[in-house]
Formats: C-alpha cells, sequence, structure tokens
C-alpha cells in the first residue's frame, strides 16, 4: 500500500484542496494531510484550527488522514511513510515554485517521489490567500470553501459572509 502526503499550509481548506484530495483517493489506498505549522506565513487560523477544519470537512474519507507537522518535509514524509508527495497545480504560474520544490525534495530524499494533480476547472483561480481576502472584505466566499469554513471565516473577520 503506497502512502501519498498532501502537504500544505491549509489557511483555510478550499474547495480546490479538497479535489485534489479526492483525485489523490482515487489514486492511493492512503493519503495524509499533512498541515504544515508554518508560522512564517502569519496564518489567520491557528494550526489545531486548520487542523480540526480538515478533519470535519473530509471525515467521510475513510483513506484520509488528517496531521499537522513542522518539521523538514522530506524529514516527516519519511516518518510517515510516505513515498509520494502530492500537489497541486493551478496555472502554469504554480510550476516553476513547485518544480524547485520536487528538486529539492528528491535530493533530500531520493525515495520520495512527487506527483502533480490538477483540480477541476472551477478551481484553477483558488487559493487560500484570494479566499481569506474576500472574507476579510465581506465577500462570499460560500462557493469557494465548505460550509464550516464559511462559518470560522466569517467567526474569524466578525463580518456577515
Amino acid at each position: 500500500m503506497v502512502t501519498v502526503l498532501y502537504p500544505g499550509t491549509f489557511d483555510p481548506i478550499t474547495n480546490g484542496h479538497t479535489d485534489i484530495i479526492v483525485r489523490a483517493t482515487k489514486l492511493f489506498k492512503r493519503v495524509i494531510v499533512a498541515i504544515a505549522a508554518n508560522p512564517g506565513k502569519s496564518p489567520v487560523f491557528s494550526l489545531e484550527q486548520r487542523v480540526r477544519l480538515a478533519q470535519t470537512i473530509l471525515g467521510d474519507l475513510t483513506q484520509v488522514e488528517v496531521v499537522q507537522f513542522s518539521e523538514l518535509l522530506s524529514k516527516f514524509a519519511r516518518s510517515m511513510e510516505a513515498k509520494v508527495i502530492i500537489r497541486g497545480l493551478r496555472a502554469v504560474s504554480d510550476f516553476d515554485y513547485e518544480f524547485q520544490l520536487a528538486g529539492m525534495n528528491r535530493r533530500l530524499a531520493p525515495e520520495l517521489e512527487t506527483v502533480f494533480l490538477t483540480p477541476a476547472e472551477q478551481y484553477t483561480f483558488l487559493s487560500s490567500s484570494v479566499v481569506r481576502e474576500v472574507a476579510a472584505l465581506g465577500g462570499d466566499v460560500s462557493a469557494f470553501v465548505h460550509p464550516v469554513v464559511k462559518t470560522a471565516l466569517s467567526e474569524r473577520f466578525s463580518k456577515n459572509i
């Protein structure tokens, strides 16, 4: 059984992320959604909140596990016995950065492979940062996130979304 790791900050988890996760479950028997602490990004939600939101949204997917991590990805992947890292590509602009990450991960852990998945067309423009900005300005994010995330964003920004 191949274990795949889908790492990210997931601040917040979007419908685009969920789409990639569901696609991954069709290819792999075990999918670990690894939520990075990543304090350098100044996340809107705490690590615990991001994990809880993801667990709530993905709870029906029996082969998906949600965990948190704060170490080097290649080291964490080894500790989870993952053989594959999943990364989502929305647009060509994502490729350069993701290609660099894949190269570094290959250098640090040659046994790890990186697989790129593209989201459904309606999510190609979607990013957590765009969702956060729309929510912070009082916009409607219901088409972009699960209702639980919409509620959490509404509470966080104290506005009706």
